[in-house]
């Protein structure tokens, strides 16, 4: 897929599939979307000491940065490890171009984020004390296949369903409802009325919240 680097109205920077005519993230704002969806209203509403997150799909890294970033305002009295899926991982020109590690300041980010984008493929990495990361490179239905322990947070962060609309219907919903444990928590930007009922047919208890910047409402769903 060809991709271009642009930037978004908060100063970050996301990719875009020329072929598709879809961003990464949301031209409003890469970082603020990802950091209002997936730690908001995600990782800041988990309080296990040890918090398995499965992201869908690991992208420009972006969703592993910012939940890194949150993780080091915490004592870091748990442990998160972080299995991301990916079908079309992105290359060391575009990880250079993103340069994500400049909208923090922690000078440490820019060592993080190398080792985040140079962590290799199907093996755990620690990151930072306390933080694993494992990167999957796989089509999103092989979820099945994947041996994971139970997923406390799920970061539902496929294209759109304008682009790719099987990633947003039941078949995949149930693969990942599978991996997850009980009050587990799946988070996603989207809002689309048969995302909520899918979701309640497969006993989520599903909750709209505010949405970020540009969008009116997103989804929070717990599994019963």
């Amino acid at each position: 897929m060809k991709r271009e680097i642009k930037t978004t109205n908060d100063g970050s920077k996301t990719l875009f599939i020329n072929d598709l005519n879809e961003n990464y993230h949301s031209h409003h704002g890469a970082l603020q979307e990802a950091e209002h969806v997936f730690i908001k209203n995600g990782l800041n509403l988990i309080n296990d000491c040890e918090i398995n997150i499965l992201e869908l799909g690991f992208g420009t890294g972006l969703n592993v940065l910012v939940t890194i970033n949150e993780y080091l305002k915490t004592d870091k009295n748990h442990v998160i490890n972080y299995f991301s899926l990916e079908k079309y991982p992105i290359n060391e020109s575009e990880v250079k171009d993103l340069a994500y590690f400049e909208l923090f300041d922690n000078p440490e980010f820019k060592n993080i984020y190398q080792k985040i984008h140079l962590a290799d493929w199907e093996k755990s990495v620690e990151i930072i004390s306390g933080f694993n990361l494992k990167k999957i490179e796989c089509d999103f239905f092989d979820l099945k296949n994947i041996d994971l322990p139970e997923i406390n947070l799920v970061y539902f962060d496929c294209f759109g369903a304008r682009v790719q609309p099987d990633l947003w219907e039941k078949p995949l919903f149930e693969l990942v409802a599978d991996k997850m444990a009980i009050n587990g928590l799946l988070t996603t930007y989207s809002s689309k009325g048969s995302v909520r009922r899918i979701l309640q047919e497969l006993n989520f208890q599903v909750e709209k919240k505010q949405g970020p910047p540009g969008k009116r409402e997103m989804i929070n769903a717990i599994k019963l």
